[in-house]
Parts: structure tokens; sequence; C-alpha cells
């Protein structure tokens, strides 16, 4: 009753996340226009001034490369960023890292509203393929950075804005080809505004793609749809947006001896022979969920200096992969032995699917008080998170004592996540700013029926943040901030701890210089990020689905550099460089060796290579044609805590190569652009991913040459 309640009250507002930085409307009786700056941003995103370091992302850079490849691909020449697809061209299974912290470190959020699964922390983008299509800007935050709603940054925050308000009525068609098959189509059409007073918006999406790995093929459908209420002081918007993806599994990757003669081999499917030589592939070992996601929001102004902001949301996931499996015991499926002519058999081939059903709502909710020096925001967010696993075998050569669609596991979690905080920034005189963040936090999970055994966790956090900038003069200003963050363990930790895990402790310090002139943007920042049983990434994976393993490493620490700037060289020539230099140690990293604990000193931490640098250079020959050549190197790291040999990842440098042609505009049409982007242009065989089965490494190899077109036509 509670599931079908919410999802009434969200459907009526389906067909309805303020979608811009600000818009302005103009009001004859007042004769000035009224600005409503969208406090749900001001609550999750970092100004210019905050004492952190951030990088923003603007729309014309989303849509430039938006050729169907997911969003970490399109971000991933941001300062310190390094991303990997299981597939091997973008399209698919995307991961994010940042400062070396992976996706469960990364804190998603989409118009305020938190996209990290709950039990898992990691955020699946291939679940909302092409919502590049609708974002207006991303911002990220890398470190501790401000206050957040939801699951709480812990090595960077990655906040996504929608698209906002159109004023004219009109219409825009997509389409892309490239290698490996890969096809985007996209529709996208808005009202404008009617009444005065409303406007509407959709999109309809499509992505398929064979994938760069053997069978790594990708299916993938999306939809947004939104509606605007406005008047002088208040706007009512609601969006739904989702997708449903079938993607052949493709997280196994290559054992290392596999990948120096066939680099493109994946396992998933594989049906093997007494002697393990492969004799077919099961045609079905797909990934199918589907993701549907509904928000509203209220922004109110209630006077000039005091503004408010209400937001619901509700989440439905469900969907499953599915598995041949050869050999299996009876007894792990709950089967009962059979004897047949006096032959007992307990084992059998089958078809498993495992399921995940969940449902996560919640609200989210911010006053904004601006007048004079003092800037001030009080928020929170309280979320619940329902999820059921459960798994059945849909096929058996010897079924025992199943039946159709046997139901061999189920357990469920629920989570439920409160947070309070308030942030403010006082301008103490024309140089000094201060800033203040408290936030407390209390996270409430259990577990139903879950192995090795459930969990009952209610655990309290108090995150403060401080800083200073001070503006030396009109081009330089330097910071200095203070944040502490906790996190909690994930299901995984949980499933494969030896003793159960500790959360996570985080001192972050940050000290930086911003310089800005004219057409030069110039930003440095040294940060040092101390760690209490940080849950490090011991290299290992979960083999049903690719999730990655993690441990309590006691004490760490990640201490390094970026510098990233923009210099425009004159009408023609711009340069976007960046880079990252760090160095990311465990303290007396101990393993278990033969039942004796042995310490191995300070170690590398896993997958934080020390050096990660990008480039973009741009050429603009003339108004309507653009080249853009990306650059990206990525330095050696490990794939395990142990510094071992076997495990080290070589460093990889790649290039992109991208161009745009714009048509004048015509009657006809608003505009008409030409896109080619030819990926990997040196044709580099690397790998950005991996890691360790004991001491063999696995690979996730990455596309040599590839290349994508698009036209885009608007009306």
């Amino acid at each position: 009753m509670k599931k079908i309640t919410i999802l009434l009250l969200l459907s009526l507002c389906s067909l309805m996340v303020f979608g811009q930085d600000k818009f302005i409307i103009k009001n004859d009786s007042l004769q000035k226009p009224i600005v409503l700056n969208e406090v749900i941003v001001e609550a999750t995103r970092a100004s210019e001034k905050a004492p952190f370091a951030i990088t923003n992302f603007k729309k014309e850079a989303i849509e430039a490369r938006n050729l169907g490849q997911d969003i970490p691909v399109l971000v991933g020449y941001l300062p310190n960023v390094v991303t990997t697809t299981d597939a091997g061209a973008g399209v698919g299974y995307t991961g994010i890292r940042v400062r070396g912290s992976d996706a469960t470190r990364v804190n998603v959020t989409i118009n305020g509203i938190p996209l990290n699964d709950s039990e898992s922390h990691g955020t699946y983008w291939v679940d909302l393929p092409d919502f590049a299509s609708n974002t207006q800007s991303i911002q990220l935050q890398r470190g501790v950075g401000t206050s957040t709603n939801g699951a709480g940054a812990f090595g960077a925050s990655l906040n996504l804005l929608t698209d906002g308000i159109d004023e004219k009525a009109g219409a825009e068609i997509n389409k892309s080809y490239g290698s490996f098959n890969t096809h985007k189509y996209t529709i996208k059409t808005t009202t404008g505004i009617v009444n005065d007073h409303f406007e509407f918006s959709g999109r309809l999406s499509q992505i398929q793609s064979d994938g760069y790995i053997d069978r790594a093929k990708s299916d993938l459908n999306s939809y947004y749809v939104s509606g605007t209420y406005f008047n002088n002081k208040t706007m009512i918007k609601a969006i739904g947006f989702g997708g449903h993806e079938i993607t052949y599994q493709a997280w196994n990757g290559v054992d290392a001896e596999t990948y120096k003669t066939n680099r493109k081999f994946n396992s998933a499917g594989a049906i093997y022979d007494a002697n393990w030589n492969v004799l077919d592939y099961y045609d079905n070992e797909v990934d199918n969920y589907t993701q549907k996601h509904y928000q509203l929001h209220v922004n109110h102004f209630f006077n000039d200096h005091l503004s408010g902001n209400l937001a619901l949301h509700y989440t439905q996931g469900f969907g499953f992969y599915e598995q041949y499996k050869q050999n299996q015991k009876f007894s792990s499926y709950r089967l009962t032995p059979i004897t047949i002519n006096g032959t007992t058999i307990n084992r059998t081939d089958l078809i498993r699917r495992k399921w995940l059903d969940n449902d996560f709502y919640g609200t989210t909710f911010s006053l904004k008080y601006n007048q004079d020096a003092l800037n001030m925001i009080i928020g929170g967010a309280w979320n619940l998170y329902d999820g059921d696993h459960f798994g059945e075998v849909i096929w058996a050569r010897n079924a025992s004592n199943s039946e159709i669609r046997h139901q061999y596991y189920f357990n469920n979690g629920k989570k439920k996540d409160f947070n309070i905080f308030a942030k403010s920034s006082y301008q103490l005189n024309e140089k000094l700013n201060l800033f203040g963040d408290l936030q407390v936090r209390n996270v409430d999970y259990k577990t139903y029926n879950f192995l090795p055994t459930d969990v009952d966790e209610n655990l309290t956090f108090f995150n403060p943040k401080f800083g200073v900038t001070y503006q030396l003069n009109q081009q330089n200003n330097f910071y200095l901030s203070y944040a502490k963050a906790h996190k909690e363990p994930n299901r995984t930790d949980y499933e494969y701890a030896i003793i159960p895990p500790k959360s996570e402790e985080l001192n972050d310090f940050e000290l930086g210089w911003r310089y800005q002139k004219d057409e030069t943007n110039f930003n440095a920042n040294i940060y040092y990020m101390q760690y209490t049983n940080q849950l490090v990434l011991t290299g290992a994976i979960d083999l049903n689905d690719g999730s990655p393993i993690r441990a309590n490493s006691g004490k760490s620490y990640r201490l390094g550099i970026e510098i990233d700037a923009v210099f425009k060289l004159n009408n023609q020539f711009s340069l976007m460089p960046n880079i990252g230099i760090s160095n990311n140690k465990n303290i007396n990293f101990t393993v278990e060796e033969n039942g004796t604990v042995v310490n191995l000193g300070d170690t590398e931490i896993s997958y934080s290579p020390s050096i990660v640098a990008g480039n973009i250079i741009n050429y603009t020959p003339t108004k309507n044609t653009e080249l853009s050549l990306y650059s990206k190197y990525v330095g050696k790291q490990f794939l395990s805590n142990t510094e071992l040999i076997a495990s080290q990842l070589p460093d990889y440098f790649v290039s992109d190569l991208m161009v745009k042609y714009k048509f004048n505009t015509s009657k006809l049409f608003k505009n008409i652009e030409l896109v080619g982007l030819i990926n990997n242009i040196f044709d580099k065989k690397y790998v950005s991913n991996g890691y360790m089965w004991d001491t063999t490494p696995y690979y996730y190899p990455q596309a040599g040459i590839h290349f994508l077109t698009g036209v885009s036509i608007k009306f």
C-alpha cells in the first residue's frame, strides 16, 4: 500500500527540478525582472568563493561530445578524473574515479536528489542512457566539498542539473553512428512558455552498440518529460525520467595470458567441455534492468531575503542478470539430490536469474537567507530504501524437485538516511570571506535473511567543514579549508568481510589559488586527505556481478597537487591543460599469510595513479568550424594494495580528435550541426581497469582507434 500511495502521488506530477541556475520573468506590475535562483542548486553546489576544488562543466561542453557515450566518458578530461568502460568504447557499463577514489565515494545528485544506490553506493549510468541530452550543467567538487543531500561525498561530488525553461517552442533531432555498429537516436521537444506560466518538454532516446569486447552488446532506451508552472514568486516543476537497459555481460575481464593473443575475449556466457575448451556461448547472458525516476520541486521566494525549496522524489528499480552455470551443486540452489538408474545426481547445468526489486523515496528541503554580507542555507534530507534481492532457476538439465522459476534465495535490505545541515558564508570585509558548514547524518541499515549474517547498524556522523577565502585583488584569490567526512560500509563490504567492516573517517585539508584575468583562468590546489579505516579496493571482485570488493586498511592518506587552466591564445586558439600529481599510501599495511599477520609497511593505495594529466586544444578557423584535440595521460597504478608486480597496470596516453561544422541557419531550421569524433587517434592498445584473481591479473581492454559521427537538427 505504501508503494502504491507514493506512486500515485508522484505519478500525478510525472509529466511536469529546476533546469537552470537562474531565469528571469518580467512582470509588468512590478516593472522589473524577478530573479528566481534555484535554492536547491545553491544548497548542494559550491559557489565561486567556496574554499574547495571545483570544476563547472557547461551545457556547450556536454553537447559537443554527446554522441552516445556515458557521462563519465564525457567528463573524463576533467582534473584528476579517470574513467573506464566494460565494453571498451564508452557505451554500456562505465565507471569513474576521482583522486583515486572509486565510484562508491563519488556522491552523485540530479537536481539535489541522490542517484547513488543506497546499498552498493555505486552509480550505474547504464540505467540512464543519453541523460546528457537533458543535462544543463555539471559541477565536480573534488575532495569532501560542501554538505550534500545523499550518501555523503568521500572523494568527490558530481552534481547534475537538468534542462531549464525554454522561452520558445522548438524541437531537436539527433542521430549518430560509429564503430562497433553504434547508433544513437534522440528526439527532443519543448512547448516554450505557454500562457506566461507554463512550459513542457520531453525526450526519447535509443542507443545500440555491439561493443568493442566480444558480445558486449548494449540495447538502451530512455525518456525524459518535464512540466513547469511559475509565477512571480513560486515555481513548481516536476520531471519523470528513466531507462531500460539490456547489456551482454562484460564484467569478467580477460586474464593476462589470454590478453596477449585475444584482448577482446569475453568469458561471460562461455560453455565449456570437460577440458575447459569453449564449445559455445549462451546467447542471453545479459543484464536486464529498468529504472524510473520521479521528482517534484517547489521553490518559493518569501521576500527579497528568504527563499525555500521542498522536493519529493521516488525511484523504482527492477531487473535481473541472467547466467548459464555449469556443474552446479544442488545444495547451492536448495535442490534435493536425485537417483536415476541407481546413480545419485547432485549437480546440474542450469540457467539462473538474480533479481533486484527496489524502491527509493524521500524528501529534500532547504531555506536560504541572504542579506548584505551573510548568506546562509539550512537544509537536509530524509530518504528510505527498500530492496529485495532474490534468485530464480529458470532452467536446469536435472531439475530435481524444482518448480518453474524455482526461487533459491531471498533477502531484503532497508536503509533510512537522514541528514540536516547548516552552511553559511560571511563577507567579513572586502577581502575576507568566511565559510562554515555543519552536517549531522544518521544511517539505519538492516537486512533480512542476508549471508553471512544479517546487518543491523544505526550510525550517526557529525561532519563539520570550515574555510576562508582571501581576495588579494581582482585577479587573485586564495582559500584554505578543512572538512571531515564519514561513510558507512556498503552491502558488499558486509558480505565479504572476514571481520565486521568499520565506517570510514576522512579529514580533508585543501589549500588553493585561483587566478582570473581577461581570457585566462588558472587554478592550483594542494590537498591532504587523511583516512582512518579507509575501505580500499582490494583488487578482487564479486565474480557474480563484477562489484569491487573492499576492506578496511587502517591508516592511509592521499597527498597531492592539482593544476588546471584555460588560456585563450587568440581568437582561434585556446588551451585547457590540467594535471594532478599525488602520493597515495596505506600506512603499515598488513596482510595475512598462512595464518600469520605480515606488515608490508607503507604501500600504494590500489587504483590510485600518482599522475593524471589532460589537455584540450581548441582551434576555430571560422565562425562555423571548430576542431578540438583531447588528450589524457594516466600513470601506472596497482590493482592491489600489496604492490605485487603482476598487479601493476601500465600507464597510458590517449587522444581524441573532434571536428564540428555548423551550417548557417535557414527559415526551416534554427541550427544544423555535423560532428565527427575519432577516439584514440593514435590507436593505443591500453587497459584502463582490472582486478586480481589470487596472483593473476584480469584486464578491461579499451578500444583502439574508433569513430563516432553525428548530426543535430534544431527546429
